[in-house]
C-alpha cells in the first residue's frame, strides 16, 4: 500500500507541479534582501567608499520621522559595514558626531559583539555607546530598538527592559522594530517564556492598525516558539499556531502580491504555513512574496532546504545564490520547490464529475 501511495504521488506531482509553478516568479528573478529604490543607491556609492548617499538618506528619515524605513535603512548599511567599513570610517571621519553614523556604527558593534563567543560580557563593554546613540535621541525610536536587542544579548534584567521598553514606545507606541526587539527579549529564547511572547504579540496585534506590521507580530512569537527546544518550555498548542498564520495571511491580503514592504512578514508566514503543514496556504503566500526573499527565516535552522549544514555569511543583498545549500537564497527556493510538490502530491489526478484532470470528462478536450 505504501508502494502505491508513493507511485500515485509521484503520479500527481508530475501531472500538477509544472502548472503550479505558473503562479510563482522565476527562480532567477528572485532576489535576496533586495534593496529599495531608496536604499539602493546608497549601497552603491557605499561600495565606491563615498558615504554622502547614505547620511543624506538617514537624515531625511529622521527629519521626516520615517522611523519604519529608517530602522531598516539602519540595519541593511549596518549589515554592508560588517563586509565593506571603509565608507562608514571615511563618515566617522568627517562627522565624528554625526547622529545617524553613530548609530550606523552602533548597530554594527553590536552585531560583531553578538557573534563572539564571550557575547554578553562584549556587549555588555557597548553599554557606554549603545547608552549615548539612545540618549541623545529625543524622538528616534531606533536607537531604542537597538537597546533592546542589546540589553537582550547582555542578559540585562526585567527593569532594565522595562525602563527601555517605556522609552522606545514613548517616541512610536508602534513601531514595528521595537516590538520585535521586546518580542525576542520576552521570549524563551530570551529572558522570558512563550507565553509570555505571545500574551505581548497578541496584545500587540489586537491594537494595531489594520495594514500595521505589528498586526503580524504573532507569527513572530510561533517562529520563536518552534525554536524552543523540545521539553524546554512546553510546547505551543496547534490552535495558537494557527491562530497567528491566520491573523497573519489576513494582514498578507491587505498588501499587493509583489509586494516589498510586508515581504519579512510573509516570509515568516510561508515558514510557519510550511511547519503547519498548510501546504496549499504556503503556496498561495510564496506566489504574494513575488521576487522579496529575505535572509531571516531561511537561515541555517530551516528544516526543509537542500542541506542542513551551517549557512556561510549572509550573501551581499540583491545576490543570486551561490552553489550549495547554506545560502539563505538556495534555501528559500529549496522551500518554494518543496512546496509546490507537496501541493500537486495532495492534488487528485481527476475530480469527481470531471474526469481526469485538465479534462471535460471521458471525451473532453
Amino acid at each position: 500500500m505504501s508502494m502505491f501511495r508513493a507511485l500515485v504521488g509521484a503520479a500527481r506531482s508530475a501531472r500538477h507541479a509544472p502548472r503550479l509553478a505558473a503562479g510563482l516568479v522565476p527562480d532567477d528573478d528572485v532576489l535576496l534582501d533586495a534593496p529599495d529604490e531608496r536604499l539602493a543607491p546608497a549601497l552603491v556609492a557605499a561600495a565606491l567608499a563615498d558615504p554622502e548617499p547614505a547620511a543624506k538618506l538617514l537624515a531625511t528619515t529622521r527629519d521626516a520621522a520615517e522611523w519604519e524605513d529608517r530602522d531598516r535603512y539602519v540595519t541593511r548599511l549596518a549589515v554592508f559595514a560588517y563586509r565593506r567599513e571603509d565608507w562608514l570610517l571615511r563618515w566617522l571621519s568627517a562627522a565624528p558626531r554625526d547622529p545617524d553614523a553613530l548609530l550606523v556604527t552602533a548597530q554594527l558593534a553590536v552585531r560583531r559583539a553578538w557573534e563572539s563567543p564571550a557575547r554578553a560580557e562584549r556587549l555588555r563593554e557597548l553599554d557606554p555607546l549603545v547608552r549615548r546613540v539612545a540618549e541623545e535621541a529625543p524622538r528616534d525610536p531606533v536607537p531604542w530598538r537597538l537597546a533592546l536587542d542589546h540589553a537582550r544579548g547582555a542578559q540585562a534584567g526585567p527593569a532594565v527592559f522595562e525602563t527601555l521598553w517605556a522609552e522606545a514606545v514613548r517616541r512610536s507606541p508602534r513601531h514595528y522594530g521595537c516590538h520585535v526587539a521586546a518580542l525576542k527579549y520576552l521570549s524563551a529564547q530570551g529572558h522570558g517564556s512563550r507565553r509570555a511572547a505571545f500574551d505581548f504579540a497578541e496584545r500587540a496585534a489586537d491594537d494595531a492598525a489594520p495594514d500595521s506590521l505589528v498586526r503580524a507580530l504573532p507569527v513572530r512569537a510561533a517562529h520563536e516558539a518552534l525554536r524552543v527546544p523540545p521539553g524546554r518550555d512546553g510546547s505551543e498548542p496547534a490552535a495558537v499556531l494557527d491562530r497567528a498564520a491566520d491573523r497573519a495571511l489576513a494582514l498578507s491580503a491587505v498588501f499587493p502580491a509583489g509586494d516589498p514592504w510586508p515581504a519579512g512578514v510573509r516570509n515568516v508566514l510561508a515558514h510557519l504555513l510550511m511547519e503547519r503543514g498548510r501546504w496549499a496556504e504556503a503556496l498561495e503566500e510564496f506566489g504574494r512574496i513575488g521576487p522579496h526573499a529575505t535572509s531571516f527565516p531561511w537561515g541555517p535552522a530551516f528544516p526543509w532546504g537542500p542541506a542542513r549544514d551551517a549557512a556561510p555569511e549572509s550573501p551581499p543583498p540583491g545576490s543570486r545564490p551561490r552553489p550549495g545549500g547554506g545560502d539563505p537564497l538556495v534555501r528559500f527556493l529549496a522551500a518554494r520547490d518543496r512546496t509546490r510538490l507537496e501541493v500537486a502530491r495532495r492534488t487528485p489526478l481527476w475530480t469527481p464529475g470531471r474526469g481526469r484532470a485538465g479534462r471535460g470528462g471521458p471525451g473532453g478536450h
